[in-house]
Formats: C-alpha cells, structure tokens, sequence
C-alpha cells in the first residue's frame, strides 16, 4: 500500500512539473512577441525556476536596437515579464547577441 502510495504521489508530482513548464515556455514566448512587438527586434527569452519561484528570467535580443536606449530597453523588459509570468523573478537579465 504505501509503495502504492509513493508511485501515486510521484505521478502527481511530475504531472505538477510537467504543467509549470508548459506554462513556463507559454509566458517566455508572450514576454518574446511583446517586446518584439516593442523594441522591434526578435529576443529569446529563458527562466528558471526553484521550488516553485521564479528565480529568473533571461532576455537575449538578436542584436542592439538601434532606436531605444538601455533604460528604454530595461524597463520595456521588466513590465513584459511581470506581465505575462505574473510573478517577480529575484532577477532578470538583458542581454544582446552580437551579429558579425
């Protein structure tokens, strides 16, 4: 019986994982088409989670916009990913893939 009950629990653990990171990878594609939307560039957008918390958020955009300044930038990042993950993360990051 509790072999039973651990099984039952572990599947209901994973279901639980499975759902919160299809919503992960739902809010990191929203938090992309925004700021495409706004910045005008493409961007990729990863998180990660600990324990049910949002610890952070990564923001790559393929190459430097060139009508926005940082500060533009920064902030059009943070509101989309509050938005969309509804959860402040201990950190975002704004980065830019450099083109040759």
């Amino acid at each position: 019986m509790r072999i039973l009950f651990l099984l039952l629990s572990l599947m209901l653990w994973g279901c639980d994982a499975v759902d919160t990171m299809k919503e992960g990878f739902a809010h990191s594609q929203a938090v992309s088409v925004e700021l495409e939307r706004s910045i005008g560039l493409k961007s990729y957008v990863g998180f990660n989670w600990n324990n049910g918390s949002l610890t952070s958020v990564n923001v790559t955009f393929d190459g430097i916009p060139k009508n926005k300044s940082l500060p533009e930038i920064s902030e059009a990042a943070k509101a989309a990913v509050l938005k969309e993950f509804r959860q402040e993360p201990k950190q975002i990051v704004v980065a830019f893939k450099m083109t040759q």
